[in-house]
């Protein structure tokens, strides 16, 4: 299945949100419209996913995972308007979020600045929330038997739960009332990632195959490996990428003090108290590559290729074992050249 059948069904529960809030309040249809653009831009593999396994475990429900995975991809856009919300950004894939956009309407219209930011964030919860919302009613709707739409709500309540546990659990760490331990950054990186990235899609499509429990466990093992080999190369970007073509900051992680991998292997090393400085704070453009080079002398860049590299083997290991395709696997959790060969990052 091409994800043809997915984009469909995304752009027509969007759709379908827009009408009713149309009939409510043209500024609720607006919200509509900003979260059409927060949805735009993305890989879409989350979905593929869904459909690839399905497919692979011999499914026949093939317009059920097409609503499946646009849902999927739904609630990654949720996490994502909210996540901006979280770390202060108004900006995502080099364009206004929805904060953003909002932020700039108010602002168009003579209201203070900080009058002005308060609307965006007010904007961003309220768009995020709605397509929460329209994700859990597409599956609820998907049209899959009783049961097997009983266990798809199981599985995105569980994401839903572990996500905001782990999205909890970045910013109580980043608070720096202790420093972070390693096993605490992968775990809370394993929470607001895999679950619902890569666990949940794949586990969902093999629900809608029917496949039997130790196939669904054995694919939510593989789920947390690709999530974190993931989310690792998420902080290498989210250090040394450009924003032009990776359409995030690189220094949102530094400013807000990210517990990531990257930082807590950072601190055992002795460009600990040279690094420190640049944290917690904006940079211009030569402190981030200062902290840049220094976070690559110190070993902790490549630390952290190595932990990636680690996890998406172990990930290759169990998709090969299940027969789904590892093209899938290989363009979800890439790392760019640039990242790999030592140099100056602009993934």
């Amino acid at each position: 299945m091409s994800s043809t059948g997915t984009d469909a069904a995304l752009a027509r529960m969007i759709e379908d949100g827009r009408a009713r809030a149309a009939a409510t309040d043209p500024h609720h249809a607006a919200l509509w419209d900003a979260l059409a653009d927060a949805a735009e831009g993305g890989k879409r593999f989350r979905p593929a996913l869904v459909v690839a396994t399905h497919d692979a475990l011999g499914g026949t429900r093939s317009a059920a995972a097409d609503e499946v995975g646009a849902a999927v991809e739904l609630l990654h856009t949720a996490f994502v308007i909210h996540d901006d919300v979280i770390d202060g950004d108004e900006v995502r894939r080099g364009r206004p979020n929805v904060g953003g956009t909002f932020r700039a309407h108010a602002q168009t219209g003579g209201a203070r600045v900080e009058a002005a930011v308060g609307y965006g964030r007010t904007a961003a919860i309220l768009a995020g929330d709605l397509a929460l919302a329209a994700a859990v009613r597409a599956v609820a709707l998907c049209g899959a038997d009783a049961g097997t739409v009983a266990e798809l709500l199981d599985l995105f309540d569980t994401a839903l739960h572990t996500t905001a546990a782990g999205e909890l659990a970045d910013v109580r760490l980043a608070l720096g009332h202790a420093p972070a331990t390693l096993a605490e950054s992968l775990a809370m990186e394993e929470q607001k990632t895999s679950a619902y990235s890569f666990e949940l899609p794949l586990r969902a499509g093999a629900a809608l195959a029917g496949a039997d429990a130790t196939t669904s466990a054995r694919l939510g093992e593989v789920g947390r490996a690709m999530g974190l080999a993931f989310q690792l190369v998420d902080d290498l970007l989210g250090v040394f990428g450009d924003p032009e073509r990776t359409g995030k900051s690189a220094t949102s992680d530094l400013r807000t003090c990210k517990q990531t991998p990257l930082l807590v292997h950072a601190r055992s090393t002795p460009e600990w108290r040279s690094i420190r400085g640049y944290l917690g704070r904006d940079l211009e453009a030569g402190e981030l590559d200062e902290v840049r080079a220094l976070l690559t002398t110190s070993g902790s860049r490549r630390f952290v290729e190595g932990l990636a590299d680690e996890q998406l083997a172990a990930a290759r290991a169990g998709v090969a074992a299940v027969g789904i395709s590892l093209d899938l696997l290989d363009g979800a959790t890439a790392r760019p050249a640039s990242l790999a060969d030592g140099n100056e990052v602009a993934a």
